[in-house]
């Protein structure tokens, strides 16, 4: 599929029903096991679209950050899911989800799971100058250490960082290293230092909006769900019972199912 700048973006369409997008967070990609068991599981249901964002996997280059861009892509593929869709975001995807919700795009319902918003001003993360020193890595194409460099900043240790960057499946995600500025930039600057979030940034998101954080996450995150659900115009807070930030599909899908297409499904 063609984007409106012309650069190519990849999916996958699973299963027929409500269509729902699957709009990944940093550094994730659509063939990483987590979004395809996800897909796989509300395939049941609907018919779901699990793409790579722009200059991750099977996508075209990811050019200048921009969250127009992002929304622009997701135009086209809620054209080829037929006109309406439903999103599914995941941490940083489920800000890219709410910015084409804010944008008036066709779009039926959002579940946004544990958006990383800054609202709680006693959180140590991520560090207010992680921008700043983002921006030379990436203008260095330095992928890995653009990756590393986000880890430390949601507060992995460092030691634990190199250990993991040694690993083969993190340099799949280090290779996404460079499009981490996309992710911050549809969270916002204004978002990311600790301040309320500002309900008027989100008054054209009517449509209904389940928003989903998990029991045993960061306790910054849970501040966050909680925040967005407030000042967002039609929206529903749910906690999920023993889940952390990396969700488990078989915890997820069912209440995205039930949420998009209206099936009760057994967890």
């Amino acid at each position: 599929m063609t984007s409106a700048d012309g650069t190519r973006i990849a999916y996958d369409r699973y299963g027929e029903g409500p269509a729902v997008i699957l709009v990944n967070g940093a550094l994730g990609y659509r063939k990483f096991k987590t979004m395809e068991q996800i897909a796989g599981a509300l395939s049941e249901h609907c018919t779901v679209i699990n793409y790579d964002r722009r200059g991750r996997g099977d996508s075209g280059p990811a050019g200048p950050a921009s969250v127009q861009r992002e929304v622009e892509d997701l135009a086209a593929l809620i054209e080829a899911a037929g006109g309406r869709a439903s999103l599914w975001g995941y941490s940083s995807g489920s800000a890219l989800a709410l910015r084409a919700a804010a944008a008036e795009l066709p779009i039926e319902k959002l579940v946004l799971y544990e958006t990383p918003f800054k609202t709680d001003p006693t959180a140590k993360f991520p560090r207010d100058d992680y921008a700043a020193r983002l921006e030379p890595l990436i203008a260095a194409n330095d992928r890995m250490g653009a990756a590393k460099h986000f880890l430390r900043n949601v507060g992995m240790p460092g030691p634990i960082v190199t250990v993991m960057s040694r690993v083969p499946m993190f340099k799949r995600f280090g290779a996404n290293g460079h499009t981490l500025m996309f992710d911050y930039l549809a969270l916002g600057d204004e978002n990311m230092h600790g301040s309320p979030l500002r309900a008027q940034e989100w008054a054209t998101v009517t449509c209904p909006t389940l928003v989903v954080y998990g029991a045993k996450t960061y306790p910054s995150l849970k501040h966050a769900s909680r925040s967005l659900a407030k000042v967002l115009p039609n929206a529903t807070l749910r906690e999920l019972p023993g889940q952390k930030h990396a969700v488990k599909p078989n915890a997820i899908a069912p209440v995205i199912a039930e949420f998009v297409a209206g099936v009760p499904v057994a967890a």
